[in-house]
């Protein structure tokens, strides 16, 4: 039987993430869901994405969500600016780019296989018993009808609204040093390991934690 499990924001950092594949058992054929915000502010966001790809192939029922970090990071190389170019380039973006080895005020080129990753993101994902979203959605709008803006950006409209739709929605985007646990309305996982928190994995079918500190700490519940 195949587990169900649920994976928050990572924000470049590497090495937690691959603390994280050695403290849990996944198995081949589990299906693991990133939430997104893979990229931006950690220390190596272009070697979470080469770890990602490179798992996919031993994890093939692996779903990668879209966060906004990763919908602004697009519009950048693109060249589409629904973001202010500058803001990416200059402030949020910063340590992406240097990671991608990219000089300011020079092209920035992107290898097809990063290419193809961020482009096959989605924005969202549902199973038999769970909805998921980088950030949540819009109450009172069939999932069918959402925003994508919405599900990569909206907060407290969304988290102080708890809304009922229908299945549990599993979320990032809101960083919080616990897990927000409101079920059977919703779970944000983003436990603020960018801001020094931790990285949270979870088994939904049987409400596992696992939580992996940057400072090498790891806890199982």
């Amino acid at each position: 039987m195949s587990n169900l499990y649920a994976i928050g924001d990572i924000h470049g950092h590497i090495s937690v993430l691959e603390e994280l594949f050695i403290s849990v058992p996944f198995q081949q054929r589990d299906e693991i869901i990133f939430v997104g915000d893979y990229i931006d502010r950690g220390p190596n966001s272009s070697g979470v994405v080469d770890f990602l790809i490179d798992k996919k192939k031993e994890f093939p029922e692996m779903i990668f969500l879209r966060g906004n970090h990763e919908d602004m990071f697009i519009d950048f190389f693109e060249g589409t600016y629904r973001y202010q170019k500058d803001f990416f380039e200059e402030k949020v973006g910063v340590e992406t780019l240097r990671s991608y080895g990219h000089i300011p005020g020079t092209s920035f080129t992107l290898s097809l296989e990063h290419q193809k990753f961020y482009k096959e993101l989605l924005f969202f994902y549902e199973t038999e018993d769970f909805l998921f979203a980088h950030a949540g959605f819009r109450p009172g709008i069939p999932i069918s009808e959402q925003e994508n803006s919405d599900m990569i950006w909206i907060r407290e409209d969304f988290i102080g609204a708890k809304y009922d739709f229908g299945k549990p929605v599993v979320f990032g985007h809101s960083p919080m040093y616990e897990i927000l646990d409101e079920l059977p309305i919703l779970l944000g996982i983003d436990t603020a390991l960018v801001f020094g928190g931790k990285l949270t994995c979870v088994k939904l079918q049987k409400r596992k934690i696992v939580e992996i500190f940057q400072i090498g700490q790891k806890n199982i519940e």
